[in-house]
């Protein structure tokens, strides 16, 4: 498949020159003219925080799912259902020009991070249950016995249970949203896929600069696939218990 990939873009006949000389804005080497992120920071930038507010996102709207309170979960459902229901970019489309209709005129990175944070809140929260509920309601019970309070129960017993369940998928979500950050590019954000069109576009040579942006996105993506593999390893050791010899 590497020989067959390799093939592929040799038959572009593309201009390697000028793939680096824009490789470190692509990079995100320079800043902006306004000492702004670009390019491959910015891309990270925006994964990271976003990510940061999905997952605590997530939690609420797990817990409200898993609430019996009616109010909590109708619009914890309402909220999941919805922003895993309609495509991201369209999400992007109302925020970003559905927000000033109401007065609200959001700059292009908060409004991005919005859309990443609402969107991948609603699939954590799913990863979330889901884990949560894997755990036996038998440790619930036998925690409570012990005098542990539901706080208690839920910090120490439940949630450290549940990460070998959630870290996977919860890691995975983090690649995808490098990918899905792309979309963000219709705001005027200078990440990855903005840059690449953009030089493509006074260049003249799309190819070379989609070519490059794909080869950054998929390096991106390694590094973050082999810091899964040493999170989850990290996480199965935390919960294993070796017996101890007398």
């Amino acid at each position: 498949m590497l020989v067959a990939l390799l093939v592929f873009f040799w038959k572009l006949n593309l201009d390697f020159s000028v793939i680096f000389d824009k490789l470190p804005a692509l990079l995100g080497l320079h800043l902006t003219a306004q000492g702004g992120l670009q390019g491959a920071a910015m891309t990270l930038f925006l994964c990271a925080v976003s990510m940061s507010i999905a997952v605590v996102m997530g939690f609420v709207v797990a817990l409200g799912r898993m609430s019996n309170n009616a109010v909590l979960f109708a619009v914890a459902t309402f909220y999941a259902s919805f922003f895993r229901g309609t495509p991201f970019l369209l999400q992007v489309l109302l925020i970003y020009l559905g927000l000033p209709q109401f007065g609200f005129v959001p700059a292009a990175v908060p409004a991005g991070i919005l859309a990443l944070s609402l969107n991948y809140g609603a699939y954590f929260s799913e990863v979330i249950r889901a884990g949560i509920s894997a755990v036996p309601r038998s440790q619930r019970e036998s925690a409570l016995s012990l005098g542990l309070s539901p706080a208690q129960v839920f910090w120490l017993v439940v949630l450290p249970q549940s990460m070998p369940i959630i870290v996977p998928p919860a890691t995975s979500l983090f690649i995808s949203s490098l990918k899905d950050s792309s979309l963000v590019a219709v705001m005027g954000i200078w990440e990855i896929m903005f840059l690449a069109q953009s030089y493509g576009r006074s260049l003249f040579r799309y190819m070379e600069m989609l070519t490059a942006a794909a080869i950054i996105y998929w390096i991106m993506s390694l590094v973050l696939e082999v810091l899964q593999i040493a999170i989850e390893k990290r996480v199965a050791a935390s919960n294993t218990h070796q017996p101890r010899r007398p």
